[in-house]
């Protein structure tokens, strides 16, 4: 059987359930998932290799409308995620009504020269009886190749999505080697599992308004011993992330370690430190050193 490889782009609101979808598809995490919406800032490549295949997701921020710096990065990184793809996929929230904006956006990007799929996510958390009606609205799109109802969380329906993703990839190029996962480094992974348990552990003012730089990666005999600093906006967000007697940041470091060292499949030691730098998501050249890892953007 011949070689196919190709780039699919994954678009769609915050928090409908993009990266879980990647990272279902692909069988390993690529991507930090959460509740809360925006938590994707940045555009990661998932890499899906089988024996006749590779195809590259690019996992998007939600699409929103923002008003600082970051906000704009995150926009331009959709649009960039959108040029010489081979398919797109919009991902919706199939437990909820679709939004007329969501439409507009489907139908505009069913216009464009590459296929689109509609992706219905989250259809263990509604019935046919609601949802039906909503994928009525569906029909009523031009261009639209096709519409998949899933549960990427509990892996519902992955396959029929996975076997039509194939037909649509016409290159013959590898572009990534046969165990690369991921385009991103180990530390913006490493920054990127930090600020995830963040956000599951954290209110939902405070996780926004953070970024991880990894001051320190070294590679000992029986360990990795990693120093890691969390900025924050705001001096009682710092009060909040370290907590009552430094529980909270204790609890941070125990989940992050956790979870960094089954990514590295290796003994981990990790330090943290908190400090505020007030209002860095407004500031262009903050955006290189804070909220990814050292070596990032």
């Amino acid at each position: 059987m011949a070689f196919h490889s190709g780039f699919v782009a994954v678009v769609g609101n915050p928090n409908v359930g993009k990266s879980t979808l990647i990272n279902a598809i692909i069988g390993k995490k690529v991507s930090i998932v959460s509740p809360k919406p925006q938590t994707t800032r940045n555009k990661i490549l998932g890499v899906w290799n089988t024996e006749n295949y590779q195809i590259v997701f690019v996992d998007t921020p939600g699409m929103h409308k923002g008003s600082t710096k970051l906000d704009d990065y995150m926009q331009k990184s959709i649009e960039s995620a959108t040029e010489d793809i081979n398919l797109l996929l919009y991902v919706l929230d199939g437990s909820k009504p679709l939004l007329k904006s969501d439409l507009k956006k489907l139908s505009d990007y069913a216009k464009n020269s590459y296929p689109v799929f509609a992706v219905v996510n989250k259809v263990d958390l509604t019935n046919y009886e609601r949802l039906f009606p909503e994928l009525s609205k569906l029909n009523e799109i031009e261009n639209l190749k096709d519409v998949f109802c899933i549960s990427a969380l509990n892996n519902k329906n992955l396959e029929p999505l996975k076997e039509n993703i194939k037909k649509y990839m016409t290159d013959d190029i590898k572009y990534f080697l046969d165990d690369q996962l991921t385009d991103k480094t180990t530390g913006f992974m490493v920054a990127e599992a930090i600020r995830e348990k963040m956000l599951w552990l954290l209110s939902d003012e405070v996780p926004h308004g953070v970024g991880i730089i990894i001051d320190e990666m070294t590679d000992k005999e029986k360990f990795e011993q990693i120093t890691a600093t969390i900025y924050c906006e705001k001096p009682n967000h710092k009060n909040i992330i370290i907590g009552a007697k430094g529980a909270m940041l204790k609890e941070i470091g125990k989940s992050s370690r956790l979870a960094i060292e089954k990514m590295l499949d290796k003994k981990v030691n990790l330090s943290l430190w908190v400090k505020v730098k007030e209002d860095w998501r407004n500031k262009e050249g903050i955006l290189g050193n804070i909220g990814y890892s050292v070596d990032e953007l």
